[in-house]
């Protein structure tokens, strides 16, 4: 979440149902945040994230979060030619061994939120793959390393 400065900040009025409010108030308190403020923007930064990936070409940064059998015939392979298929918008993976024959595969992506959708897509219609999901950000990274065009100096 970006960090503001009073400069920064507009200041808005809600009207909420007392109901919604006291369980607003609950969830602040046991997920510990300062102030409703803080909560509000956060749920507000998820909700335009959302709407961004959902409107497609929007650059964004997020993981794809895997888990698989990892025994299951030729899945290892293709889940690293998706990542490789993808080079540009895949930045790294993580792999994590878990009991009975299961992997916790985190990969992190960025690049256009549809094609980041294609290749979670892609990712969690593989035999083999018991469950995963694209969690995306509206944040993006610094590029890594510019891309350079061969031949040009």
């Amino acid at each position: 979440m970006d960090i503001a400065t009073k400069s920064d900040i507009s200041r808005i009025s809600i009207s909420l149902p007392t109901r919604v409010l006291t369980e607003f108030d609950k969830m602040l308190v046991e997920r510990g945040f300062d102030s409703r403020s803080q909560a509000i923007s956060e749920l507000v930064s998820i909700q335009v994230a959302e709407h961004k990936k959902d409107m497609g070409n929007e650059i964004m940064a997020g993981t794809i979060n895997l888990v698989y059998v990892h025994s299951t015939p030729g899945l290892i392979n293709r889940l690293s030619d998706i990542q490789h298929e993808h080079i540009d918008e895949v930045i790294s993976s993580l792999h994590i061994n878990l009991i009975d024959s299961q992997t916790l595969e985190v990969i992190l992506v960025q690049g256009p939120a549809k094609t980041l959708k294609l290749i979670a897509d892609k990712m969690l219609s593989c035999r083999g793959v018991m469950s995963g999901k694209l969690l995306i950000s509206a944040a993006i990274m610094p590029q890594l390393h510019p891309m350079t065009v061969l031949g040009s100096n």
